[in-house]
Parts: C-alpha cells; sequence; structure tokens
C-alpha cells in the first residue's frame, strides 16, 4: 500500500480510498478566539481569570484528544490486513511554510507516522518511507513520464506523453507504492548477494544502495 498524506483529504491510498480531514482545530478556532477574548478582557489573577483559563485550557485538550482519537483509528485500520506501507513527507520542512504551518501542525501528520511504525510492529506490517525527493506527484504511473511544469494548484493533469488523465493526489500514492516495491526488491536481492557470500549479515537498504553505486564506478 501506499499512502499521499495531504491537507484537503487527509490520506489518499493507492487502492483509491480517501481519509477525510477532520480540521478539528480549524473547526474550533471561532469558539476559541471568543473565549480568548474574553480572558484577554478579565483581570489576572482573579477568579474569572482563572475560570476563562481553565475553559481555554480544557478546549484545547478536547483538539487534542479528537485529532489523537482521529490518529488512532484511521492508523489502525491502515495497518491492519497489510504487509507493507510506504509512505513519505518531510513534514518539518512544510511546517516552515508560513501559509500552511497551522493547517499542517492541526493535521498531525508526525504523529501519524509515529502510529504506523510502532502499531506495524505490533501487527507485522513494514512501514517505509521512500526518497524524499522522489517526484511522486509529477510522475505519471501509467507511462513514467515526469511533468515538470506541475505546481501544487493543479489537482489532475493530463500526461504529455501517453495523454491519461491524472488525479494528483492519487497518482502520487500508486507511485509511491511502485517505488517502494522497488526497494524492497533491490534491497531483497542485496541481502541476498551478501548471504550468497557466506556472510549472514542483512545490509540496510542505504548502505547497499551506496555500495551498489561505488561497484557501478569502479
Amino acid at each position: 500500500m501506499g499512502i499521499d498524506l495531504g491537507l484537503k483529504n487527509f490520506a489518499i491510498v493507492s487502492d483509491g480510498e480517501e481519509i477525510e480531514n477532520p480540521c478539528y482545530l480549524r473547526k474550533a478556532e471561532r469558539k476559541l478566539k471568543w473565549m480568548q477574548r474574553h480572558l484577554s478582557r478579565k483581570k489576572q489573577g482573579s477568579n474569572n481569570w482563572h475560570k476563562y483559563r481553565i475553559k481555554v485550557a480544557r478546549q484545547h485538550e478536547k483538539v487534542a484528544n479528537q485529532r489523537k482519537d482521529f490518529l488512532h483509528k484511521a492508523s489502525r485500520k491502515l495497518i491492519e490486513g497489510n504487509k507493507n506501507i510506504f509512505m513519505d513527507l518531510n513534514v518539518k520542512g512544510m511546517v516552515k511554510n508560513e501559509k500552511l504551518s497551522k493547517s499542517i501542525a492541526d493535521v498531525g501528520w508526525s504523529e501519524f507516522k509515529r502510529q504506523l511504525e510502532y502499531k506495524g510492529k505490533w501487527y507485522g506490517c513494514q512501514v517505509m518511507h521512500i526518497d524524499r525527493f522522489f517526484p511522486s506527484s509529477k510522475t505519471c504511473n501509467h507511462c513514467g513520464h515526469v511533468n515538470q511544469d506541475l505546481t501544487l494548484s493543479d489537482r489532475e493533469w493530463q500526461c504529455p506523453k501517453c495523454q491519461e488523465m491524472l488525479d494528483r493526489d492519487l497518482n502520487a500514492a500508486i507511485n509511491i507504492k511502485k517505488r517502494g516495491q522497488e526497494m524492497l526488491d533491490e534491497n531483497t536481492v542485496g541481502a541476498a548477494g551478501m548471504n550468497a557470500c557466506g556472510d549472514d549479515k542483512v545490509v540496510p537498504f542505504g548502505q547497499w544502495s551506496s555500495m551498489k553505486q561505488e561497484a557501478q564506478h569502479l
């Protein structure tokens, strides 16, 4: 299974399933702003100030609990019944975008990845991260053509080579799955090659890739 995480939809799976983004913080913002405004009008340290301070804290806790509950349910649903899950996302890099930082913090991608990884160990599912700079959205999953002109606003695009109409997010999820399968195959071949030489130690994928590149240069 390949997973492409997004903001419009929380996650798009390579089999076509879409998991809606609940946007808990966005939905609670109006109430939080009202409560914060009333809190700011109270004398700091007074009984009323403490009452509203606790109300604001409880509202933030409610949002956090809603998000955590959603992430637990979504991660378990994806993990169960799958042998391998492939995904990629540079969360730290994307949070630096001022226009998207609040939405990215609200959606909880980092926590979702953490939950997938430890639940994968429970259920015997391997969670792998593909190359960060792999152009999953720009690559046509039918012919492999890379569309360098694709922008973030292009939700659908037609491949100029094979003329196939592609949904940006679903196309990315399918490409992530394909790339993950390639990584697994390369890792398996690498492990088999090392064992054939009499070494039972399995070489990690990243190390094996660098070894192959060095061998090619030689």
